[in-house]
């Protein structure tokens, strides 16, 4: 059963050492995604699940121990997603983990999570809204108390200096989102469109309806911590308990 979920953004601008200069600008960010994190500690989980976007080949589950790389952003700085461990010999895909799920596994060395064993699952982008939301079920039933951190970013376009260039669709894209984060609303955030999340560069939208699907029943309440566009791309953090 999903006894809370945090929501953080994915970007790797997250981890100081790859925004340098610009590092300063996110620090009420930061500050929000920590407060996130000490509501998935306080939950006393039995199992934590870190969903975030992937590429097609990077969907699916990484185990605890998995290694993630700041290298392809100019940084020498490597992560690991929970205790380290010797993956291989439990049957790893041996997969580094996609950028998202590095973002995490750096939250949870920022915040030294310890209250439970760490698994990552990679959500492939254009994942139907139908499989997400089965994910999403099947996850909360893995354990008697699961606790998500779901890492994705809103829109791409909320700026003419977005990397996605401006589209007035972005903004209240990004506000419904919000506004279903804030109450805990699983029914808004699966009835999320996948086409226009799409057209808007939104690459949280699978793993957002995973966390309906996973949320569904439970009874959760939802408290938005953070909603901005700091770079034209929309950022969230939330937590449901």
């Amino acid at each position: 059963m999903l006894v809370a979920a945090a929501v953080c953004p994915c970007p790797p601008l997250l981890v100081p050492e790859v925004a340098v200069g610009a590092a300063p600008e996110l620090a009420s960010l930061r500050t929000a995604c920590s407060d996130a994190m000490a509501v998935l500690t306080a939950a006393r989980p039995d199992r934590l699940v870190v969903l975030g976007p992937a590429e097609q080949a990077g969907h699916g589950l990484y185990r605890e121990g998995s290694t993630g790389s700041f290298r392809p952003f100019g940084v020498h700085l490597d992560v690991v997603l929970g205790q380290p461990r010797d993956v291989a010999e439990e049957g790893s895909v041996g997969r580094s983990l996609p950028a998202s799920l590095a973002v995490g596994a750096w939250l949870l060395a920022r915040t030294e999570w310890s209250a439970a064993p760490v698994e990552g699952f990679g959500v492939a982008e254009p994942l139907a809204v139908g499989r997400c939301t089965g994910a999403g079920r099947e996850l909360a039933a893995s354990a008697e108390r699961v606790a998500l951190l779901v890492m994705g970013d809103g829109s791409a376009r909320r700026s003419e200096k977005a990397p996605g260039y401006l589209d007035e669709r972005a903004e209240p894209f990004d506000a419904s989102v919000a506004a279903a984060l804030a109450a805990a609303d699983t029914a808004a955030l699966a009835a999320l469109d996948e086409q226009l999340a799409a057209e808007l560069q939104a690459a949280g939208r699978a793993p957002w309806q995973v966390l309906a699907g996973a949320a569904g029943g439970a009874g959760l309440s939802g408290t938005l911590l953070y909603s901005d566009a700091p770079y034209g791309v929309g950022y969230f953090v939330a937590t449901w308990s």
